[in-house]
């Protein structure tokens, strides 16, 4: 597709901003937010062989080193994210075709962390970056996505924040999806919302209450049932192979 070849080339200046100081402080934002977020689902195996898809900045594998996390490998699509992250001295970030990469490494990952990235893809190809991706997975390896949530208040915020986004799952179509791509022990989490700043998390904290409460009145109201429904901005999609 043509629009692809002129976004990615480009992405981090143009979805982000010009402002390299500005670059360098979201990259130490999502560090922080990364290591909130998805270093606790991740075993405390040291060397686990991880890979992050689309990783961007390099910002989650910085967040990995810290932790101590020794065998971490990127790969992004974008020359610019990769030239981005080794300027962060991520150096283990490649530039590389996804789904060619996966297919030259079959049984070899123990994680695949995809993060702000499956909502990128169309259906059919969503299906057969999951298929690829399982099949990159070591047995008993898993996958952990995040991605924007249809189900979100305010959802088309994030769902229509990136002219480059194919694609919208919620709750229910997640679990869907990873199971007819043949994923086990399919878990899908709300993600971690937080802002900066003591009283303004305070005075979010209780305003996001009562928003849950009411958006869950209305789900139950409409004859649905509660159970699987998140409304945080993001999910969460972690599964096994």
């Amino acid at each position: 597709m043509k629009y692809r070849s002129i976004f990615y080339s480009q992405y981090a200046s143009t979805q982000a901003t010009r402002d390299v100081s500005n670059l360098a402080q979201k990259f130490e934002q999502e560090k922080k937010q990364f290591a909130r977020e998805i270093l606790p689902l991740i075993p405390q195996k040291t060397n686990l062989r991880i890979i992050d898809i689309g990783c961007g900045n390099g910002s989650l594998l910085a967040a990995l080193n810290q932790k101590g996390y020794q065998n971490t490998q990127g790969i992004d699509i974008a020359p610019d994210q990769v030239a981005l992250a080794h300027s962060f001295g991520v150096k283990q970030v490649v530039q590389a075709d996804l789904l060619q990469f996966l297919a030259q490494n079959p049984d070899t990952f123990d994680v695949v962390l995809g993060m702000d990235i499956i909502e990128h893809f169309t259906k059919d190809e969503l299906v057969e970056l999951l298929q690829n991706i399982r099949n990159a997975l070591k047995t008993d390896g898993f996958c952990l996505f995040r991605t924007p949530n249809a189900d979100a208040v305010f959802s088309s915020i994030f769902i229509a924040g990136d002219f480059t986004h194919e694609n919208q799952l919620n709750g229910y179509s997640a679990r869907q999806v990873m199971a007819n791509c043949n994923f086990r022990l399919v878990q899908v989490l709300a993600a971690h919302i937080q802002t900066v700043g003591f009283f303004r998390e305070c005075l979010r904290m209780v305003a996001w209450f009562y928003i849950k409460t009411a958006c869950k009145l209305i789900v139950f109201a409409s004859g649905r049932s509660t159970k699987n429904v998140l409304f945080s901005p993001n999910l969460l999609i972690k599964a096994f192979k």
